[in-house]
């Protein structure tokens, strides 16, 4: 009985795919779609994506052009290569590509898009964009927070000069600043224990779950492209979502439980207490009171959105200096003349730094955190450069392949930080989602909405960091020679953790 309902199951399944091709094929022969590479049957360009979609993306701009049209599975797809392509469809036509198609991830671990990076866009949309603005990520929320961020990154430097003598991992260590941070605005507390000795077992646990959250949510899940596929879980990815889902929930749940039991007897004000105020008074326009479900959900974002892509991007940047010695010196030189030798580097000294703005910027151009964007769907058919644009596809910017476009940086591949210089060729470029050719944090009306907290935060680590401390590889390993290579997902970790041991090169009363 079992092998005659997988059989039906499968001829079922076949003529759908049958019929699905024939359909597809006829609606679309009168259209001119972008060009782009030949597709399989059923599983249509899956294939073609491999196990670093953005680098085999980009190499198809070199056959294609800067647009590229694919069939995954059932949906059409669409991918902007260029500067000038991502504007037309993040500027020119963002209103129509401002929400997000279906997705398991969505479904499966944020809480069935009832946060604010998936959830579609409209009055709900607005009501999470606004509290976060305004409760969080306000220039005033962020001068008010200014002294936690300072605290934390000062700790992270105690530490550090404590394992002077010690090889250590400094991913992790700046994955525990960055969520410290980030939970005493957040939730009016640290989240863990931050000592070098005696790392919090609780925080390997945190790193390990939002790393696997990045790999998870950066697969090209088949049943995401092929729906009669989706019930079968042929890659064991929402099965893997689901029970990651269980760890975050009771992760964030105990976070609202403790609040809730403490709140009465605190006088930290945190986000956390503003949204739980918010719950019975605020309302969106269809009449929709915040949740608990929804109050996680944010939560869920904040604590894995803000602090992995933090603690990356600075990892990658002291990598880089440590294979250019030169560079480093050159930063340490600067923060020197403006801050001295006498105290640590503060926020208030970054605009100051020219050249550290210049190695920040080069790091978030060549390690992008996230180096496909988030997919958008076109909510109505458009035409982008003459090529129909179809009605529900799904837009992914390449913002890795951008920010190494031949066409638009000289040396594309090299880490040069001067380029961001007064009076060289890039001065004028920002990160803020203006320049198209730089958009790190992505751009119109979904661009990242903790980019100012994110832009503080790598600043003054790095800073912090090159001021405080000079840092020595693991005998044997020789700087030009340190692994460099990506692991893809959502976000673009290091394949191989950054183990250094730091020097420290200030005063000793400073740590």
């Amino acid at each position: 009985m079992y092998n005659m309902s997988l059989y039906l199951l499968l001829g079922s399944s076949a003529l759908a795919f049958a019929a699905y091709l024939v359909l597809f094929s006829f609606s679309k022969s009168r259209r001119r779609l972008p060009p782009g590479p030949k597709a399989w049957p059923i599983v249509g360009n899956l294939p073609h994506m491999g196990s670093m979609p953005h680098q085999n993306l980009a190499a198809m701009a070199r056959t294609y052009g800067p647009l590229v049209y694919l069939r995954l599975g059932f949906v059409d797809v669409v991918v902007a290569l260029s500067a000038s392509m991502a504007s037309q469809f993040l500027k020119t036509h963002d209103s129509n590509f401002s929400s997000r198609p279906p997705n398991a991830g969505a479904k499966h671990i944020a809480y069935n898009y009832h946060d604010l990076v998936f959830a579609p866009y409209g009055p709900r949309w607005r009501l999470f964009r606004k509290i976060t603005s305004i409760h969080l990520f306000s220039g005033k929320a962020l001068d008010d927070y200014r002294h936690v961020r300072q605290e934390e990154v000062g700790v992270l430097a105690s530490n550090l000069a404590r394992a002077v003598s010690t090889i250590v991992n400094l991913g992790q260590l700046l994955n525990i600043c960055a969520t410290n941070a980030l939970g005493r605005a957040v939730i009016g507390k640290k989240v863990f224990k931050d000592g070098t000795d005696d790392v919090d077992p609780k925080a390997d646990e945190f790193k390990s779950m939002v790393v696997e959250l990045m790999v998870l949510a950066g697969v090209f899940n088949i049943g995401d492209f092929i729906p009669p596929l989706d019930c079968l879980d042929l890659q064991g990815v929402a099965s893997k979502m689901k029970n990651l889902h269980k760890r975050f929930d009771a992760f964030l749940s105990a976070i609202l439980q403790e609040h809730n039991i403490n709140s009465a007897a605190s006088a930290t004000p945190s986000m956390l207490t503003t949204l739980i105020s918010l719950k019975d008074s605020v309302e969106d326009s269809e009449g929709g009171k915040l949740t608990d479900t929804e109050i996680k959900a944010l939560l869920l974002n904040m604590f894995t959105a803000g602090t992995d892509t933090t603690s990356s991007t600075v990892e990658w940047a002291i990598a880089e200096l440590i294979r250019q010695p030169e560079i480093l010196i050159r930063a340490q030189k600067e923060i020197d003349s403006v801050v001295g030798r006498d105290r640590l580097v503060t926020e208030l000294d970054l605009s100051k730094l020219p050249y550290l703005q210049a190695i920040v910027k080069e790091t978030f151009r060549l390690h992008s955190s996230t180096p496909l964007s988030l997919p958008r769907i076109a909510t109505q058919s458009c035409e982008i450069n003459g090529y129909h644009i179809p009605k529900g596809a799904t837009l992914l910017v390449n913002v890795w392949a951008i920010a190494r476009d031949p066409d638009v940086w000289a040396d594309p591949l090299s880490f040069r930080p001067e380029r961001f210089l007064p009076g060289s060729e890039k001065e004028n470029v920002d990160v803020k989602g203006n320049d198209f050719e730089l958009i790190p944090f992505g751009a119109g009306r979904r661009i990242c909405a903790g980019m100012s907290l994110g832009l503080r935060m790598v600043q003054l680590l790095t800073a912090t960091l090159l001021h405080a401390f000079n840092w020595d590889l693991p005998q044997g390993q020789i700087p030009q020679e340190l692994n460099m290579d990506e692991a893809y997902g959502l976000t673009l970790q290091r394949a191989s953790p950054l183990h250094v041991r730091p020097r420290p090169r200030l005063p000793s009363h400073l740590y």
